[in-house]
């Protein structure tokens, strides 16, 4: 009776082990669907508003991504109330409320190793979060009084043009509040080697242990980047020549 040969069975094992897919790395869910949602329309809106702030002919569309912000602010300062813990706005003063005494510990601390730097990065990161919501305050208020024209006709006009010139301060100061953070996450970065930009796109952090965020709620996600195209697409039929006046676009502006 024969066997099969030796040099038959070892040369399919490497096969074998070769075909087997590579283990997936660890990783744990630490920011939500809908944070990260609300972060991304948040920005393009922001980007939207400020390259079409020159001129008159977009300015239905600066004007309503405008808008757009101000409703973004509102669905985060309410979800910061309801929302999982890691997204609370208590969770974020928190961070801030701890600033002054990580200031303390900078003179007090024998060594710079002994620095809890960690926290410093997340107060850092907490301050630009806190600014960039206070900041569309400003921004959005000062917009709907120059589109509204509001003291156009007072002090001969020097009330409406002063609200003209602080809007776009508050413009300048938001972009300069943008730049700001993403220089930091860019420093933090590097220090620490980490791409925090990824959980901020994929929801998760590379590392072993259950999931700070139980819940994705996908579901509100989409919910939110539908009523933000649905508030666009509504803009538009409204607007007597929609937010973007081809016709104009064709002809050099004049302002």
């Amino acid at each position: 009776m024969t066997t099969t040969s030796a040099p038959t069975v070892h040369g399919s094992a490497p096969r074998a082990a070769s075909a087997t897919p590579a283990a997936a790395q660890p990783s744990r869910r630490v920011i939500d669907a809908p944070t990260r949602m609300f972060h991304w329309l948040f920005a393009l809106s922001f980007v939207g508003a400020y390259l079409t702030a020159e001129g008159e002919r977009l300015r239905m569309l600066h004007v309503t991504l405008g808008y757009t912000l101000a409703g973004l602010l509102v669905f985060r300062l309410v979800y910061g109330l309801v929302g999982p813990r890691q997204v609370r706005l208590s969770a974020l003063w928190s961070k801030l409320s701890g600033g002054a005494a990580w200031l303390r510990s900078l003179r007090t601390a024998p060594t710079l190793a002994s620095v809890n730097w960690r926290q410093g990065q997340n107060l850092l990161l907490a301050l630009a979060v806190a600014g960039l919501m206070l900041a569309v305050v400003p921004v959005t208020l000062t917009g709907y009084a120059t589109f509204n024209e509001w003291g156009s006709e007072v002090w001969g006009g020097v009330l409406g043009d002063a609200l003209g010139e602080l809007h776009e301060a508050t413009g300048e100061a938001f972009l300069w509040l943008v730049l700001a953070h993403l220089g930091g996450l860019l420093a933090i970065s590097l220090w620490r080697r980490s791409n925090l930009t990824t959980p901020m796109l994929t929801g998760r952090t590379p590392g072993r242990g259950p999931d700070l965020v139980k819940h994705n709620h996908t579901w509100l996600a989409v919910l939110l980047a539908l009523a933000v195209v649905a508030y666009i697409g509504w803009e538009w039929t409204q607007a007597p020549q929609g937010l973007i006046s081809w016709s104009a676009l064709v002809q050099p502006d004049r302002d």
